[in-house]
């Protein structure tokens, strides 16, 4: 199945801290719905409930494993996010400058 997506779902997806974390976690390896489950002070159906948001906004993949459903991240949507961004980098490189400068003075 091919899972179509736009910014602003992928946008959405990203809202929630919990998925944002999640997707933290499956950017460092690939973990079944229990072993993410077990990192939240969530229900298990919670958490099952932002993984299939993710996986809605093509952030995910998840396959079956017996039993279990493995998770993985789908990288294409955030970089896509990536290169909608980019034209935005100039106004926080100038600030990342600016506090970098600031820094500097204080030691």
């Amino acid at each position: 199945m091919v899972v179509v997506t736009t910014t602003d779902d992928v946008f959405a997806a990203l809202a929630s801290p919990v998925r944002r974390r999640l997707l933290e976690i499956l950017a460092e390896q690939p973990q079944s719905a229990g072993a993410l489950s077990d990192q939240f002070a969530l229900s298990r159906p919670a958490v099952a409930e932002h993984l299939r948001v993710l996986r809605e906004a093509g952030l995910v993949a998840d396959k079956a494993s017996g039993r279990r459903r493995i998770y993985e991240l789908t990288p294409e949507p955030l970089a896509d996010l990536g290169e909608w961004l980019h034209p935005f980098e100039k106004y926080w490189r100038g600030r990342l400058s600016s506090l970098a400068d600031i820094a500097k003075d204080v030691e």
